[in-house]
């Protein structure tokens, strides 16, 4: 009866450590890859497109690197921009993973004023989405939503 007892205690102690590590548990390489994003204009016609690999560094911070537009428009045709993220891991023990995600893609002008496109969403069934809103120079505003998904990296 005691050695029952211990055991139960033991793999409910472990399961409540476990439970406190969702952060940095083993769900948190899932978001790591390549991801293609669809941004979308109020009216429903496409904004733009843009592929990318996540990588989750320490904490939330999320590492944006072969950046490239697809279908960039005037505000960020071959302008370099600057990439940062950051993306808050939770789920749970069936590999159900969700978080908030967070995106900000910015041109590089030596000017006073720079387009800024800002990403905010949620990581859910193996998708991003959210919303997304675009501020800067003449012309280069707007707003609407976006999905993000896993790529497949031609073999």
């Amino acid at each position: 009866m005691r050695k029952a007892l211990g055991i139960t205690i033991f793999f409910l102690a472990l399961a409540l450590t476990l439970a406190a590590c969702g952060g940095g548990g083993p769900h948190s390489g899932n978001i790591n890859g390549t991801w293609a994003a669809t941004l979308t204009n109020t009216d429903g016609s496409t904004a733009y497109t843009f592929t990318t690999s996540f990588t989750q560094s320490t904490g939330s911070t999320l590492t944006i690197t072969n950046f490239t537009f697809n279908s960039a428009g005037p505000c960020f045709a071959s302008q370099p921009t600057s990439q940062t993220g950051s993306f808050t891991l939770g789920g749970d023990f069936s590999g159900n993973v969700n978080g908030s995600f967070a995106m900000t893609i910015s041109t590089l002008f030596p000017g006073p004023i720079n387009n800024v496109l800002t990403l905010q969403g949620t990581v859910s069934g193996g998708a991003i989405s959210g919303t997304w809103t675009l501020t800067g120079n003449t012309g280069c505003s707007g707003n609407g939503t976006f999905i993000i998904r896993s790529a497949v990296e031609p073999q």
